[in-house]
Order: C-alpha cells, then sequence, then structure tokens
C-alpha cells in the first residue's frame, strides 16, 4: 500500500482535478445530519486530516445540518489550499421534524446556491451536483438543471453535475449543459447502475457513489470477508478498493467523523485487488435501485 493519491486523479475540466479518493462531510453534523457535531474541534481535526492526507475533493451541502457542515469546511479550512475542491449538492431542505423535503423550485435552488456561496466563504462553486427526488423521468430534470445552468452563465458556478439521476435524465441535463459528474446510490452489492458507470467512463464524465460502504445498513458478504482475510487488510478497504478499480472515472467520498476511520478509508487508495479477488467481488452485485431521500 502507498499513500493516498495513489490512485490518482481524474481531470474534469482545465480547472478541475480531483483526487480519486475524497471525503464526504455528511457525517460531521450531529445525529440524522442534523445540528452541531458533539465535538466541534475533533471536526475540525477531520478535515484539517483530509487536507494533510493530500485529499482534493470535499464533498458536502448546505443542508447538512443545515448549514453546519459548510460552517465547519470553512471554519477549518478557509482561506483554502490552492487544489482544493469543495462539491456541493442542491434539490433538497431540511423539514423542522429532520426530513428532507425536495426543493427544486427556481427560487429555492438559487437561494440554495447562495446559501453554499455564504456559507463556505466563495465567490463561486467548483461544482453543484442537482440533486433530483423519487422520479427517473427525463423532463422532471430539464427545468431544475436549466436554472442550474443560467446561474453557470452568471458565473456563480463552475462545473454541473447531477445526483440519483437515471441515465435518461442524465442525458436530458447534457442537452442543456455539460454534465462533469453523477453522483448516485452504488458500491459493491447495490449495482444497477453498471451500464450508467460505464457510460461515465466512455464519455469521461466522474460517477462518484454514494454509500459507497452500504450507508445505514453496512455491506455484508462472505466473498468480501473472504478478500479481505486473505488480503489482511479490512472490509471497508476492500469494498473502496473494489470501487476504484472497476472504473478509472470513479471518485469516491466516503464519510467518517474520526480521523482514525479516514487514514483507513484513505488506505484503500493503495489497494490493488489480484483479478481473482475482483472475480468473487463481482458476483455479488444485487439489483437494488431505489434508496428514498431520506437516506441521503
Amino acid at each position: 500500500m502507498t499513500g493516498t493519491t495513489s490512485a490518482g486523479t481524474v481531470q474534469l475540466a482545465d480547472d478541475l482535478v480531483l483526487t480519486r479518493m475524497g471525503y464526504g462531510a455528511m457525517q460531521l453534523a450531529g445525529p440524522m445530519v442534523w445540528g452541531p457535531p458533539k465535538d466541534r474541534d475533533a471536526a475540525k481535526s477531520v478535515l484539517s486530516a483530509v487536507v494533510d492526507l493530500g485529499i482534493t475533493h470535499i464533498d458536502t451541502s448546505d443542508y447538512y445540518g443545515p448549514h453546519t457542515v459548510n460552517e465547519l469546511i470553512r471554519e477549518a479550512l478557509h482561506p483554502y489550499p490552492v487544489g482544493l475542491h469543495i462539491v456541493t449538492k442542491i434539490g433538497a431542505r431540511r423539514g423542522p421534524d429532520k426530513s428532507w423535503p425536495a426543493a427544486l423550485s427556481r427560487d429555492e435552488l438559487v437561494q440554495a446556491v447562495h446559501d453554499n456561496l455564504e456559507h463556505l466563504g466563495l465567490e463561486s462553486l467548483d461544482l453543484v451536483n442537482l440533486r433530483m427526488t423519487d422520479s427517473r423521468e427525463a423532463a422532471t430534470i430539464a427545468g431544475p438543471f436549466s436554472v442550474l445552468a443560467s446561474l453557470q452563465q452568471e458565473g456563480l458556478i463552475r462545473h454541473l453535475g447531477v445526483s440519483n439521476a437515471s441515465a435518461e435524465q442524465v442525458a436530458a441535463a447534457q442537452s442543456i449543459a455539460p454534465v462533469v459528474a453523477v453522483q448516485n446510490f452504488y458500491n459493491l452489492a447495490v449495482r444497477a447502475d453498471d451500464a450508467l458507470v460505464d457510460q461515465c467512463a466512455e464519455q469521461d464524465i466522474a460517477f462518484v457513489p454514494f454509500f459507497p460502504l452500504g450507508g445505514f445498513r453496512p455491506l455484508q458478504s462472505g466473498a468480501l470477508e473472504r478478500v479481505a482475510a486473505s488480503l489482511g487488510i479490512s472490509r471497508v478497504q476492500v469494498a473502496l478498493a473494489w470501487l476504484l478499480q472497476r472504473s478509472p472515472t470513479i471518485l469516491l467520498i466516503p464519510g467518517t467523523s474520526c480521523a482514525a476511520h479516514l487514514r483507513e478509508n484513505a488506505a484503500a487508495a493503495g489497494v490493488e485487488l489480484p483479478a481473482e479477488a475482483v472475480t468473487a467481488l463481482n458476483a455479488v452485485g444485487i439489483a437494488d435501485r431505489f434508496v428514498p431521500w431520506g437516506q441521503r
């Protein structure tokens, strides 16, 4: 195993080069992604460790907390190191009951972009992912994605992506403005987006799995256990290494609020799974596709 950056980088644009091993900041908020963390200094130390490890891709959203996580990122890292890119997503808001209702109207999207800019302390957002809800119909993305495209023209956003989107929605978005990233539910066991993963690689689009380790119910697989034992590494590292080998444009954003777990995740960037292990793990996939909005 070597360092975090041994998995390399992906260049999505002249001004957007991301390490394939990134970091998802959602878990820095309190329970149920609500309110501040129990230990603010510990949360900030995790963010400092992200930068120390050479990670240049932090995934966040202003509806984490809400506002809490972006404020932590700004407090810990601003002014941001050269080369660090903060990727955010919009398309939801937090209800007082801690729910995650959709927020896809023009006014809501414009406000969300300005909220992210304010709380992160930025004048322009490097990459904004439009988070879709339950509908997979292509027509449902045109209106909200057009709003983001107009904000991009204004200079408030540099690059656009989509999240929780079908292949048809990705194509519909591409007809409006360039799409540099797709962020969907995908991991060793949840594989319904296999074709989309390959399509993104063919088009040099980043595919960014959320819940890369299974989400609220961790991945369970006999094959995963056997491969981990044979290589003398953790199940988590095997699952992340499999994703990195699955496609050259997969970028990872595993989340944690613990610096030790961050280092364990990052070490997966240096793992090269042997061919027989990849074959065994490839057979694990299942057809689950839908994840309720409130789980992300």
